[in-house]
């Protein structure tokens, strides 16, 4: 008998259901409408509308990992967290260096 074709998958991995992208999808829709009803309609200073970009930003982000990007899902979630961590801390370096750089270069050091 010819074994069915898998495509590489194995076939304990799942993915989402239909309830959890609703639910994520609506998520990102609020996640992204928050932000641009207090920018549009300035309805805070400047700070605390910042704060709240960072905030929906994260949380934005949180959003796509955990419903889309399935990382909780897996057979061991610590090897993607620990690779998401790696991820993290190189794209701080990297964009706090480049701010460090053009902050001293401003300055004229």
């Amino acid at each position: 008998m010819a074994q069915p074709n898998t495509h590489g998958h194995d076939a304990h991995e799942s993915h989402g259901s239909v309830k959890s992208y609703v639910l994520g999808f609506i998520l990102s829709i609020v996640l992204t409408i928050i932000p641009l009803v207090i920018v549009m309609n300035d309805l805070m200073a400047k700070t605390a509308t910042f704060i709240v970009i960072m905030i929906a930003a994260v949380l934005q982000l949180l959003v796509q990992l955990l419903f889309f990007m399935h990382l909780r899902e897996t057979e061991k979630p610590r090897w993607n967290v620990m690779g998401l961590v790696l991820g993290i801390i190189i794209l701080v370096t990297v964009v706090g260096g480049s701010i460090w750089i053009m902050e001293v270069n401003k300055i004229g050091y």
